[in-house]
């Protein structure tokens, strides 16, 4: 702010300080003491308003709030270039230092059970009860957005408390999907394959590779759409439709994997148009240290659905 501006925004702050504190007390001069019976003057619809002055503690807030402005002035940046004089900040308070403060007060206080856990294998944070609620936490403040509070996912993201992975679910893999984000694309096919196409390798995605029945009134090819699977989709899902781990492609063949839906119209919908997901990375946000318990909680989920899919 050039010296001009500073000067100007400054005089013209206390100028009229100094006016409403004028204000409230030539006001206050020549008022009748106590209650009175002198009126107005004016009546409304027979009232008439008597000519008291203001209760004294009345008169006392609006002369703390001007002085309260006055100490505000002094402490914080307000007045043109004022840095304010309020102690601990070297060059005068601002909402950077003040978060930067606090980040710090932080990190001292959590950063040595942060770092303690960091050095530690995933696989054994997971079974850290102490740990888990701190990933629980994380998980609720940067993930349930998207996946759920309980994990369970929605359209268009994906179910962590399963065992069903688009990337790998062992710890590491989860951990550099945190970090790093995951982009993955499934290109439209419905002008490669035209309509009947798409319904018939939609029809046997569901049938034969997933082992799901076909809606009675569905007119499609099987045959015809194993054949068009082999040389339209087997790149990225395989021949069996297992999937690609490297390239995000789902495992076809477990519908739990299918984040935009299992029904033959959503299939058809997803194989003519296509679909876009992105994962954002959080290591700008979370750092190495949080994103290590952050995913050995995300671990700990799966794995504990895993071991009850496997004892039923």
């Amino acid at each position: 702010m050039t010296t001009f501006w500073s000067w100007y925004i400054t005089l013209l702050t206390l100028f009229t300080l100094v006016a409403l504190l004028w204000l409230v007390f030539a006001t206050r001069k020549g008022e009748a003491k106590g209650t009175v019976d002198k009126t107005m003057g004016h009546a409304f619809d027979g009232i008439e308003e008597y000519d008291n002055p203001l209760p004294k503690w009345w008169f006392m807030l609006f002369v703390g709030t001007i002085v309260f402005a006055i100490g505000y002035m002094v402490l914080y940046p307000g007045l043109g270039n004022w840095t304010g004089l309020f102690p601990g900040y070297e060059g005068g308070w601002t909402q950077e230092k003040q978060w930067q403060r606090e980040v710090d007060k932080a990190n001292a206080q959590y950063g040595p059970i942060f770092a303690k856990y960091s050095a530690m294998p995933l696989e054994a944070v997971a079974q850290d009860p102490q740990a888990l609620k701190m990933g629980g936490r994380l998980f609720a403040t940067y993930c349930s957005i998207c996946h759920g509070s309980d994990a369970k996912g929605a359209v268009g993201f994906p179910n962590l408390a399963d065992s069903s992975w688009r990337w790998g679910g062992d710890a590491e893999t989860i951990k550099a999907t945190i970090l790093h984000g995951r982009m993955a694309a499934m290109p439209a096919w419905g002008e490669v394959l035209g309509d009947e196409g798409v319904k018939n390798v939609a029809a046997y995605v569901r049938q034969d590779l997933a082992g799901l029945k076909l809606p009675e009134e569905a007119k499609v090819d099987v045959e015809a759409g194993k054949a068009l699977f082999a040389t339209t989709c087997t790149a990225c899902h395989g021949q069996e439709g297992h999937g690609t781990a490297a390239m995000g492609a789902p495992d076809l063949t477990q519908p739990a994997a299918w984040i935009y839906g299992s029904s033959l119209a959503q299939l058809q919908q997803t194989i003519r148009y296509g679909r876009n997901g992105q994962m954002p990375a959080q290591e700008q946000y979370l750092g190495q240290d949080k994103v290590h318990i952050l995913a050995a909680y995300v671990y700990s989920l799966s794995r504990k659905d895993g071991e009850k899919v496997a004892s039923e």
